[in-house]
């Protein structure tokens, strides 16, 4: 028996793959979720990990009960899986987990786009033990980085996967002993609603660019403009604007403090533009931003 590879998101995909191109450790079968509806025609769509897994000619199982439906294995990695694992699953086998954070702060679903929404300027990869409580094992191996003050989830993302990818070999193949989390500063990443993603122009310009590139190049940041609804996917705080929710100069929206500069955007039934292309194709230069 080998390892058993746990993981769902494109992230988790990225993971599969490096490890699997590296060779230390020996990937035998991958478990993810079932397929699901996405996009407009809510077609089933399988999870980036199961297309991964089929790419490199891996076994793979789709289940929502993945802790009492895993397989048998010498250890398991888990990134991103989305399902909380539970006995009789837990106890197995050694299970560990990639999660891209400076534990304990921001346990849980949306590590990364909550702490650049919060403005932290450091942020870690760590490898844990995986037990009964959410994001709360002990730490076997971990890595720190900076956040710049320009960096999007996009960018974080890839300093974590190229951090971490080292550190699961390390965790799974040294065998460091593991060093308990600290029990202050316990904060949690709680899954990203639609309203965590609508720009209030109310806010800071600072606050608002934080938010678009939180949620950058994935989700998306909303806005309104004139009316017509767009994902904001890259924003430039400036010093100086008109007032709230106004539009001057192009796309320099104003805000509850400075301005935000969209350099981005995505108006609705269009593909990603630049800012300069969008204003070409209007007949009148944007008044409003909701």
């Amino acid at each position: 028996m080998g390892v058993a590879f746990f993981g769902t998101s494109a992230f988790a995909a990225e993971v599969l793959r490096r490890l699997v191109s590296r060779g230390a450790l020996p990937i035998d079968i991958v478990v993810t979720q079932p397929d699901r509806p996405s996009g407009r025609g809510r077609a089933a769509a399988a999870p980036p990990v199961a297309d991964a897994a089929r790419e490199l000619g891996l076994g793979v199982r789709q289940t929502a009960t993945a802790s009492v439906d895993a397989p048998e294995a010498e250890a398991g990695i888990v990134v991103a899986f989305g399902q909380l694992l539970r006995p009789p699953l837990l106890g197995s086998y050694p299970l560990v987990n990639l999660h891209p954070s400076a534990l304990p702060r921001w346990r849980g679903a949306a590590p990364v786009e909550r702490a650049i929404m919060a403005g932290d300027g450091e942020t870690a990869v760590a490898v844990i033990e995986i037990g009964p409580e959410l994001d709360a094992g002990p730490i076997l191996a971990e890595r720190r980085f900076p956040i710049g003050p320009g960096d999007d989830a996009g960018a974080v993302r890839a300093t974590a996967l190229e951090l971490g990818v080292p550190l699961l070999e390390e965790a799974l193949l040294d065998h460091p002993a593991p060093r308990p989390q600290a029990q202050d500063g316990v904060t949690y990443a709680h899954r990203i609603t639609a309203a965590d993603r609508v720009l209030d122009w109310t806010r800071p310009a600072a606050e608002l660019d934080r938010t678009v590139r939180a949620l950058s190049p994935h989700i998306g940041a909303r806005a309104a403009i004139d009316g017509r609804d767009c994902l904001i996917w890259r924003t430039q705080p400036v010093a100086d604007g008109p007032a709230p929710g106004a539009i001057a100069d192009g796309l320099v929206i104003g805000c509850g403090e400075g301005a935000l500069r969209v350099v981005e955007l995505q108006p609705s039934g269009k593909g990603r533009m630049a800012a300069a292309d969008y204003l070409r194709g209007l007949r009148a230069p944007p008044a409003r931003a909701t």
